[in-house]
């Protein structure tokens, strides 16, 4: 069985955004392939062996492992992919071997009148190519939609020489679909600038032109002319389809080295495309340590510098996500390292930038994304390691001073909104695994502070073990009661917060008579705070233990924000339907056409009516309901309040 493939990932590690995949054994790269979808093409590749076939079967027994790279569109995908297959010759690739796979349009700029033409091949003298795209009619329907703003001769020299002979243009010349510089209705130098729009538009770096058939669009169907409106829609289509910018296509001339960086509090993962001649030449991802004390800068700082350390070049332009503190210093180091490994002994130095604008933003972002996914997977491959889970068990038994490895661990966080709509989330991993099924939330009718809060929770969940149900308020909200999973004793409680939290959790516990190992972790230095104890302990940066409990820490104050927000939602609604006059219909399209209960509150009751369904009598209503000072705090808030 496929199964038994060791380097197979796990199927929720791979991406579904479209991508670039490459097959490896330990020599070469034997396999380049582009997808759509990530996770649904790679999955086929780990089918069961005698379903595959025999090519594929050789490809995946013969690949020791298997990498990809995320981009923007599909049509990215290809053109990265071309680049690849002919970087890297894989044995198992047919496609690309000789350009007349996909199809390129051209402009021939050498010639005296340029000509706009469909072609396979590559190589013209003073031919500029733009593709290789993955859908031949596009580009036919894209080329003939912009004949109409760039009137581009399309004829071969045979037609041109005689339509220039007998002063007679072809079809395309009087039906506006050409200059016809063969008659002189256009300059040479008018019609090289035609030509010119026409490049720039399908290098990106034009779109008027969508807006203006839009308009063309917009204003056909106004006049109920339906057909032309379809016409110019699929015009639309095509135009976006050919025209779409491509990230990992960049003019020739460029070099650059483009680093991406994603982050938590205690490592960061970073990704690197190497941009040689404007195309993706190699792409890398790796982690490395990043406490919560290490500013961004910081970080890019010694990134750069561990990254050239050795025998790389830099290129003479890095792209990274944050400019460091010592800019200067730090190129001034990496232009030494460019002359001194570089063949041309006269190479240039090296700029640092952080892009603001264009394609080279558009290619930070995609590396950006690169580097989220790598940490995901970084993260996930760690949690997934029976070792790693094992290790980071032991050492907080032995840090904790526990009489036995923690295999079942809780860890509870609260959400607030400036003290109203109070929660609480309740986590459980088992075996250093999350155990979903056993998740719990609380609704929290009142509490004075953060730790009465948590001492509310954790009374509320002992009460479970082994003194039934007489915990003080109601039990965990919008979760149906299972008093099993309720019932098993952890080996661990965890609370997010420092001693305050911890000391609440602890009256909890002395209250139900229990003796369970409870500590608190607070996030600003990741301290390790034991009830009534003035001193917290503090775990290796880097640990396994440090890992897990921070993967908890993380998961509750995830699952508690969840719970929070969609509390407030409700109560959004609640407060709308309460109006008289006022049913679900109605809140929902007023939602819908102010997108808040706070955009509400700040219309005039004429905007109010403007509302679909809403008449003027009741606008006065919801106005004066939603003005009458009953809602003192905002009702759709910018930010989450994190109590810890």
């Amino acid at each position: 069985m496929a199964d038994d493939l060791p380097y197979r990932p796990q199927t929720g590690e791979i991406p579904t955004e479209p991508g670039v995949y490459r097959f490896f054994n330990a020599d070469r790269v034997l396999y380049v392939g582009k997808a759509k979808n990530l996770r649904a093409r790679l999955t086929s590749y780990f089918a069961p062996l005698d379903t595959l076939h025999e090519r594929t079967r050789r490809m995946v027994t013969t690949a020791n492992r298997v990498e990809w790279v995320i981009v923007d569109s599909e049509f990215e995908a290809l053109q990265l992919e071309f680049t690849w297959i002919k970087q890297f010759e894989p044995p198992f690739n047919v496609q690309f071997r000789d350009d007349k796979s996909y199809p390129y349009l051209a402009i021939s700029m050498g010639d005296e009148f340029p000509r706009a033409f469909i072609t396979r091949r590559r190589g013209g003298k003073g031919v500029v190519y733009f593709g290789p795209y993955t859908k031949t009619w596009a580009i036919r329907d894209t080329l003939d939609t912009l004949l109409k703003p760039f009137p581009v001769r399309t004829c071969s020299d045979s037609t041109l020489a005689k339509a220039t002979k007998e002063r007679r243009p072809c079809l395309l010349g009087d039906i506006g679909k050409c200059a016809a510089p063969c008659v002189g209705r256009v300059s040479p130098d008018e019609h090289r600038s035609l030509a010119q729009d026409m490049g720039r538009f399908l290098q990106g770096k034009d779109d008027d032109l969508v807006d203006i058939v839009r308009e063309r669009m917009l204003a056909a169907s106004a006049n109920q002319d339906y057909e032309r409106a379809a016409r110019l829609r699929d015009n639309i289509n095509a135009l976006e389809t050919v025209a779409a910018k491509s990230v990992v296509v960049l003019p020739a001339e460029v070099d650059a080295d483009v680093f991406g960086v994603a982050r938590d509090s205690v490592s960061a993962a970073v990704a690197l495309f190497l941009i040689r001649a404007g195309r993706v030449r190699g792409a890398r991802t790796w982690t490395v340590d990043a406490d919560d004390g290490v500013s961004d800068g910081e970080l890019i700082d010694g990134l750069l510098r561990s990254a050239f350390e050795d025998e790389d070049v830099p290129a003479k332009l890095v792209v990274v996500p944050h400019l460091p503190d010592d800019e200067s210093p730090l190129e001034q180091w990496l232009s030494e390292r460019r002359r001194e490994r570089s063949v041309d002994k006269r190479a240039g130095g090296v700029e640092l930038r952080k892009p603001q604008r264009g394609d080279m933003l558009r290619l930070s972002q995609t590396v950006q994304q690169n580097a989220g996914h790598a940490l995901m997977l970084y993260k996930s491959q760690r949690t997934n390691d029976y070792v790693s889970r094992t290790n980071a068990l032991g050492q907080l038994q032995g840090a904790l001073g526990l009489e036995h490895a923690p295999l079942r661990i809780e860890c509870f966080d609260v959400s607030h909104l400036a003290g109203t709509n109070i929660v609480a989330s309740m986590v459980v991993f088992e075996d250093g695994l999350p155990k979903k099924n056993h998740y719990r939330k609380f609704a929290i009718t009142e509490a004075a502070d953060d730790t009465e809060a948590m001492r509310q929770v954790l009374t509320r969940r002992l009460a479970y073990l082994g003194y039934g149900s007489g915990a003080e308020g109601s039990t965990e909200a919008g979760v149906k009661n299972d008093k099993k999973s309720f019932e098993y004793p952890p080996g661990l409680l965890i609370v997010d917060g420092g001693q305050p939290q911890v000391n609440a959790a602890a009256k909890a516990l002395k209250a139900a008579g229990l003796s369970i190992p409870l500590v608190g972790l607070a996030k600003r230095l990741e301290e390790i705070w034991f009830p009534n104890d003035p001193f917290p302990i503090i775990l290796p940066r880097g640990s396994d233990a440090l890992f897990l409990m921070q993967q908890l820490r993380d998961e509750a104050h995830r699952f508690a924000i969840t719970f929070q927000r969609a509390k407030r939602k409700n109560d959004i609604r609640s407060v709308l339907s309460d109006i008289p006059g006022l049913g679900p219909s109605r809140v929902s399209t007023l939602l819908k056409h102010f997108g808040s209960v706070a955009k509400i509150r700040s219309a005039t009751v004429a905007q109010i009516q403007d509302a679909p369904g809403i008449s003027a009598s009741l606008a006065e209503v919801v106005f004066a309901a939603l003005s009458c000072g009953a809602q003192a705090d905002s009702l759709e808030p910018q930010q989450e309040k994190d109590p810890s």
